[in-house]
């Protein structure tokens, strides 16, 4: 390891390596450059006529089949009673509804509609257009920049 780099066990006894101050430094950009295009998220909701808490559980429900009211809570760090709302919005729209749990069926499970994958589609298509800065990058960097963010969500997810 070079002198510009250092080890440090975290708990559980997981070793990290790097420049001292770079992986905050990341944060704090990827934070920065995140939180410059927040404005985007009511707009995009606006224009599909839904909430932002709405569009978050479509994008939710987009990367699973389906979600308990709890799952989708912890998603968005609120109660489960306030979940009740946004999915009551999103049924009477057509675009979710709610349907037993195989496994328990006290449970009930929150699914995209038909109609509602549609919308999904174009909500995520425009939710997820670069963002300001990235399309300046070359090809090539935007691919490094890929790699590398996705090596660390893997990574991440990896520890979870």
């Amino acid at each position: 390891m070079s002198s510009q780099q250092q080890s440090q066990t975290k708990p559980g006894g997981k070793t990290t390596s790097g420049e001292p101050g770079v992986a905050r430094a990341i944060s704090e950009v990827l934070w920065r450059l995140v939180i410059s295009d927040k404005p985007r998220v009511p707009m995009v909701a606006a224009e599909f006529q839904i909430s932002p808490p709405q569009m978050h559980v479509l994008r939710l429900l987009h990367d699973n089949d389906s979600m308990t009211m709890s799952e989708i809570a912890e998603s968005l760090f609120c109660d489960a009673s306030n979940v009740t709302a946004i999915i009551d919005h999103l049924e009477e729209r057509g675009l979710a509804e709610r349907g037993p749990d195989p496994s328990d069926r006290r449970v009930r499970r929150i699914a995209v509609t038909a109609e509602g994958r549609k919308l999904q589609r174009r909500l995520l298509d425009r939710l997820f257009e670069p963002l300001p800065g990235v399309t300046e990058l070359t090809a090539t960097e935007q691919r490094e920049l890929l790699d590398l963010l996705a090596k660390a969500v893997d990574l991440r997810d990896e520890s979870d």
